[in-house]
Order: C-alpha cells, then sequence, then structure tokens
C-alpha cells in the first residue's frame, strides 16, 4: 500500500506552510494531494506557490495531485477550480462535479472522498468518465468497502482516509467568523488562529465537533491503524492521512511500519495516543456511531 498526504484542511500562516511541506519531502510518504480544498478566501498561498512546492515535492520522490474546492460559492472560487483543472501538469482530484465535468472524457483524476461514490454502479459511472482512483466516503463501512472493491472497474485504484479528524459538512455559512461574531465576508480570516480548527463542545463538556470555517469536522481523530491489514486484505491501494499541525511525521511513521509489518502491531494505537491532538475513534469503519473506538486489531464487520 502507498501513503498519501490529503490536501490541507486548515488556515496556516504562508512560512508554516513551506516549512510543513519541507519537512513532509523527507518522509515515507508517496503521494501528497495540495491546494485549497476549504476556503475561497483563504489567500496565504496562491496558485503558483502550490505549484511551487508540487513540484519541490516531486523532485523528492512524491507523487503530487493538485484538489480542487470541495464547495464552489463564488464566481472567483469557480475561476479557481477552472485553473487548476485547466494545468495538466499534475493530477487533479475533482471534489465537486463541476470540476469532474472539467475533467470528465480529457484526462484522468481522482474522484475526491466527497463525491460520495457508495455504490458500483457509481463508481463504474466515474470510471468511465475517467477516474483512475477514487477515494471513499468517509462514513463507508468496511464490509461495504471489501464488497465494493471487489466490483471496481480494471484499473481504477482505491484510496481510504485512514487518520485525521474527519470532514464531515461543508455549509455555505462560515461557523468560525460567526463565533467571533464577525460576517463571512469580513471574517478577518479568523480560522488562522486555529491550527487544527476550534472545538466544539457540548453542554457536558464534551467535545464533539471541530470548526473550520465553512467545514465541520469530527473532534475526535480518525484512526485505522489497527485496521491496515484487514484494509491490505480488501486490495486497498492507498491510506490517506490528513494534515495536522503537530507530529505529523511521526503519524505517517508509525502507518509506514504498519504497512510494512508482517502481523498487526497491538501497541501501535497506545503509542499514537502523544501523537494525536484528540481520542482516536474508528465507529464508521466498524459499522458503529463514528465517534466510538473499536479496539483490538479489527475484523471486517459483515
Amino acid at each position: 500500500m502507498q501513503l498519501a498526504l490529503g490536501p490541507l484542511l486548515y488556515y496556516w500562516p504562508r512560512e508554516t506552510v513551506f516549512d510543513f511541506y519541507q519537512a513532509m519531502a523527507e518522509t515515507p510518504l508517496d503521494i501528497v494531494y495540495l491546494g485549497e480544498a476549504v476556503c475561497s478566501r483563504r489567500h496565504e498561498l496562491r496558485q503558483s506557490d502550490w505549484i511551487d512546492i508540487a513540484r519541490m515535492l516531486r523532485s523528492a520522490g512524491k507523487q503530487p495531485v493538485m484538489s480542487t474546492m470541495v464547495l464552489l460559492e463564488s464566481t472567483s472560487g469557480v475561476a479557481d477550480m477552472h485553473k487548476t483543472v485547466r494545468d495538466e501538469e499534475f493530477l487533479i482530484e475533482a471534489n465537486d462535479m463541476g470540476a469532474v465535468h472539467n475533467l470528465a472524457g480529457k484526462r484522468a483524476f481522482v474522484a475526491g472522498p466527497q463525491l460520495n461514490l457508495f455504490n458500483a454502479d457509481a463508481l463504474a459511472w466515474m470510471a468511465g468518465l475517467g477516474a483512475s482512483r477514487w477515494v471513499a466516503p468517509l462514513e463507508m463501512r468496511g464490509s461495504d468497502l471489501v464488497l465494493l472493491n471487489a466490483q471496481r472497474p480494471a484499473g481504477l485504484q482505491t484510496e481510504v482516509f485512514a487518520y485525521g479528524r474527519m470532514p464531515l459538512a461543508f455549509s455555505a455559512r462560515c461557523f468560525t467568523a460567526r463565533h467571533y461574531n464577525l460576517p463571512k465576508d469580513d471574517c478577518g480570516f479568523s480560522c488562522i488562529q486555529h491550527p487544527d480548527g476550534q472545538v466544539l463542545a457540548t453542554r457536558e463538556g464534551e467535545a464533539f465537533l471541530v470548526l473550520n470555517g465553512i467545514q465541520t469536522q469530527s473532534a475526535r481523530i480518525h484512526n485505522l491503524i489497527q485496521d491496515v491489514p484487514q484494509l491490505a486484505a480488501a486490495g486497498v491501494d492507498i491510506l490517506r492521512l490528513s494534515p495536522q499541525s503537530q507530529h505529523m511525521a511521526g503519524v505517517i511513521a508509525e502507518f509506514d511500519a504498519a504497512r510494512r509489518a508482517a502481523a498487526p502491531d497491538p501497541a501501535a494505537l497506545a503509542r499514537m495516543h502523544a501523537l494525536m491532538p484528540a481520542a482516536a475513534c474508528n465507529g464508521y469503519w466498524h459499522g458503529k456511531p463514528g465517534l466510538e473506538l473499536v479496539e483490538g486489531a479489527g475484523e471486517v464487520v459483515r
């Protein structure tokens, strides 16, 4: 299996972003997704900066992939999407149907996780449009993925979101701006103050969700480190790890060890507790509520 780093979902200062990807070039990652996938107002990096980072990573032996935004809300957002898909230097991850429409029949692309491909007919249709890789929806059970993967069209790679806060929803509203009582169009770029998102707790004080601009994430860290052997047995080609502000190289090292191991490591999850900004979960993979954690080397539910 290959390891992929998903697109950066948070808003970090420009120099922080450059330093982060310079560090990622030294890790055993195989694939790195780049570009702004959440909010068109985030302009610390421009398209030319992302291309510079992509070329640096390519020279380090990684496959760069340029991701498009999930929710296009403005003329400028649509223009950015067109600019991304017109660049033929790198593979594109299409995260909305507008990007798929612009790529279909013209060049290979990655069908992103928010396209919600839940059945074999949808997968065959997307492959017919030119998808060379698909990313399974975050809520998909392991047992469903096993069945669907067995029916995938020939040559289509399967990627699974294996680590990170799950991007569960996108909204026309910006919840971070609302928290600061600011209008969305004059948000002061408030989300740059929260390098791993802003935790939202229940009335009982339990961390429940994370606000990240227009995106709502899980508060817990989706972590399939225990399930790597089952993912390999199911024929999954790529594991996606989502960026976080601290200890990302350590997280990558743990998954690199897991994919190379001859047998499951029962201590891997415990070791990762110090690397994660919140508690772990893997409920969706095991057919349970997403915030639950099924411990031990998992059997995929059938």
